[in-house]
């Protein structure tokens, strides 16, 4: 299996010089019919290059967008923190890696690694998957399972999601969190520092090396 992804890496890496956007056979995870994973190396400036994948089912409508990237293993983790102030901020770009938590105090959104996977987006964008996906996948909002009290106060926070998404909702903070420093937020203002950003690295603790399975590697015999 190492060797075969290494082998789609290779081939993604060299479609990439010529602007290649490569197909490959799959199947659907919702239905399991036959569909096409398609996958393009791009490089973002003053971070890494990274892998875009997409899946599209023509039988059930499924659709899926995932981010990996690729690079070595970094020594640290990284928590990323920006203050949005205006609708500019809300079209930058941002990379969140599958290892990667995000939170919104002013929001109280707060969702852990693993949510959404990985996503290449704009922060407006990022907010509006979150609203798609709560709006869609929570049980309570209908039928009898619905208690009054938690389904109005659940469309009250989706109702601030969509005016945080619209530009109605000044200043907020956003924290991306990972531990394998794979995520990014645009630095308007590159390669100068950004007066609204803060980057931090600090040391993985010892559960989060074990949850990303770093303690096992052994790396003595290569």
């Amino acid at each position: 299996e190492a060797l075969a992804a290494e082998s789609v890496v290779r081939a993604v890496k060299e479609a990439s010089q010529s602007n290649e956007i490569l197909s490959f056979p799959a199947n659907c995870s919702s239905c399991n019919a036959p569909c096409d994973t398609r996958m393009q190396m791009i490089d973002i400036p003053h971070f890494q290059e990274v892998i875009i994948m997409s899946t599209t089912c023509d039988d059930c409508g499924y659709k899926s967008n995932e981010v990996k990237c690729g690079g070595a293993i970094s020594s640290q983790g990284k928590r990323i923190t920006l203050k949005i102030e205006d609708k500019e901020d809300l079209s930058r770009d941002v990379l969140k890696s599958e290892t990667s938590s995000f939170n919104i105090p002013e929001l109280n959104l707060d969702m852990v690694a693993g949510t959404l996977g990985g996503r290449f987006t704009t922060i407006e964008g990022l907010i509006r998957q979150v609203h798609n996906e709560l709006d869609s996948r929570v049980p309570f909002l209908e039928g009898d399972s619905a208690v009054t009290e938690r389904r109005e106060k659940f469309k009250g926070f989706l109702s601030k999601l969509e005016d945080a998404a619209e530009g109605r909702i000044f200043p907020l903070h956003i924290t991306l969190d990972d531990p394998m420093s794979h995520s990014y937020i645009q630095n308007i203002y590159a390669p100068d520092a950004d007066p609204n950003m803060v980057i931090e690295d600090y040391d993985r603790t010892f559960e989060q090396n074990e949850d990303l399975g770093l303690n096992d590697i052994n790396v003595e015999n290569y």
